[in-house]
């Protein structure tokens, strides 16, 4: 159902189906379709109760009908991550869509919420079925093993899924090292077994040169 065309554009070819989307990422369409606004940060009561105390800012429109919807987002990169019932964490700000059936949520992070001044949560998409999820130039995938664990910017993080534990610690980052950093500074570190995808761009963040 979900198909690239070139690297920034997002296909989906829809038969009565549903696709969960970016608000205002919708760029064309044929067919017949039909569009309905959504309140991100997870479905039902609980994702109403997260969102109002986060603040989590994550606006998607679901987008049903026969026929085909391209979407795209400020010319950023798209990739494609497949899930067969397993669980990925994304930033809110690099998800483009999701199939209809995958649940999207939020789920507490902790330390790097706070250093990235984007709330103490990230958005999850669970269930079977494929995501679109963007970054700022082109995504590298990389492999983390149990013998290889990986330290990675706060900046520079957009998603991960598999079995991997997250933490955080504070000190030396990647700028301090070349004399840039302005105030504290974090990284991120994965211990495990699964992927993380990384952008070749810093976001800005609040808490020091992270």
């Amino acid at each position: 159902m979900f198909r690239l065309q070139g690297s920034k554009v997002l296909a989906v070819d829809m038969t009565g189906d549903a696709v969960k989307a970016k608000n205002g990422s919708m760029v064309a369409y044929d067919g017949e379709m039909a569009f309905k606004k959504l309140s991100g940060g997870g479905e039902g009561i609980r994702g109403m109760v997260t969102r109002r105390l986060t603040g989590e800012q994550m606006t998607l429109m679901e987008v049903k009908g026969r026929g085909t919807c391209w979407f795209a987002d400020r010319a950023s990169e798209i990739n494609l991550v497949g899930l067969q019932g397993d669980k990925l964490w994304v930033e809110s700000s690099n998800l483009l869509a999701t199939d209809g059936g995958l649940r999207t949520g939020t789920e507490f992070t902790g330390l790097r919420g706070a250093s990235q001044g984007n709330g103490l949560f990230t958005t999850t998409v669970e269930g079977h079925g494929q995501a679109a999820i963007m970054s700022d130039g082109p995504a590298v995938v990389l492999r983390v093993s149990p013998q290889y664990p990986l330290t990675v910017d706060p900046g520079a993080y957009v998603a991960h899924q598999g079995n991997l534990r997250q933490s955080f610690q504070s000190g030396v980052t990647f700028r301090t090292l070349l004399g840039e950093s302005g105030g504290e500074a974090f990284q991120m570190r994965f211990e495990g077994d699964g992927l993380v995808y990384v952008q070749p761009s810093e976001r800005n963040t609040i808490a020091g040169d992270v």
